[in-house]
């Protein structure tokens, strides 16, 4: 079986961590490049989390710093959730710095991308500045793009306003610049709902600290990680998790088309991601969206996918 090759844009943040850890050790994929990107917290300390990660896990994947800002407003921080490093909660090594490659991120991306006997596939767990980026310098190379994955967005309610998540309002005009490209490549969504869905209680927490280092860190992040809502005392929301399941094990999701929407202008809504699942605004569906996910199953798939990390 060939591996999937994958490039990976995210803002580490605890489960960008493990999010990470999951892709890096899947059999399924061949992770080609690590883009950190400003998000949960800033460039500089999300690229160290990237680099700390990687020495503490011995893998040996490029890295290529992202973008520092948001296309046009300005950046917001979640540090209050994360932590002040972004990965608060385990005690990770000094970073590797031999894994930083020198140079633009889109530029980076779209070498891999040429370098690349199959088409490759993308991820985004984080704000979708250096995806936006790499899509208007490289228009070029959307037909050898296999399928972009997304944690973003939100079917409903918002984590950061009433209707906006907050990876999507982090940078709106990007989130648009890359939902708008749907029609040209295929895009999976992991929203906000979905991710609500599959909270992972103490018990299976317990479990995966019991396999050894690599579940001894998942274990000490999400110790600390705490979300801010009421539902949270339930279990730890695992988001990017999911998008990583999405692509390794998709029938785990009810998925239906839609057609994506980001708001760039309304005061009110300015960030929203609108879901139009019945064809209201006449446009034709650009995003494969998560509606729901089977959570026991997700419990199993998320212990095996850690357990394996640890082999």
């Amino acid at each position: 079986m060939n591996k999937k090759p994958l490039i990976i844009s995210t803002d580490p943040g605890i489960d960008d961590a493990v999010c990470l850890t999951i892709a890096l050790f899947a059999k399924e994929l061949d992770v080609k490049l690590i883009v950190p990107t400003w998000g949960n917290v800033s460039l500089d300390k999300t690229l160290n989390n990237a680099l700390r990660l990687q020495k503490f896990l011995d893998t040996k994947v490029p890295v290529v710093a992202g973008t520092k800002l948001p296309l046009v407003k300005e950046a917001i921080d979640a540090s209050e959730v994360h932590g002040a490093s972004g990965m608060d909660g385990y005690d990770f090594p000094e970073a590797d710095e031999s894994l930083l490659v020198s140079g633009l991120a889109a530029t980076k991306i779209h070498e891999v991308v040429n370098a690349s006997e199959d088409k490759v596939t993308l991820m985004q767990i984080g704000p979708a500045t250096d995806f936006a980026l790499y899509f208007r310098q490289y228009p070029e190379d959307l037909d050898k793009i296999d399928a972009l994955y997304i944690m973003g967005g939100a079917l409903g309610r918002g984590n950061y306003g009433p209707y906006d998540e907050y990876n999507v309002s982090g940078d709106p005009e990007a989130a648009k610049i890359v939902f708008d490209l749907g029609k040209k490549v295929p895009i999976y969504v992991a929203p906000l709902e979905v991710g609500n869905q599959a909270f992972v209680e103490e018990d299976t927490l317990q479990e995966i600290k019991a396999l050894g280092p690599v579940g001894e860190m998942v274990y000490g992040l999400n110790s600390h990680y705490e979300v801010n809502d009421p539902a949270a005392a339930e279990g730890k929301r695992i988001y990017d998790a999911l998008t990583a399941a999405m692509l390794l094990a998709p029938d785990l999701f009810e998925v239906k088309d839609a057609y994506v929407a980001v708001d760039t202008k309304g005061p009110l809504t300015y960030g929203a991601s609108v879901m139009d699942f019945d064809g209201f605004f006449g446009q034709a569906n650009n995003a494969h969206v998560a509606v729901s996910v089977d959570r026991e199953a997700f419990k199993k798939w998320f212990v095996e996918a850690i357990a394996q990390a640890n082999k």
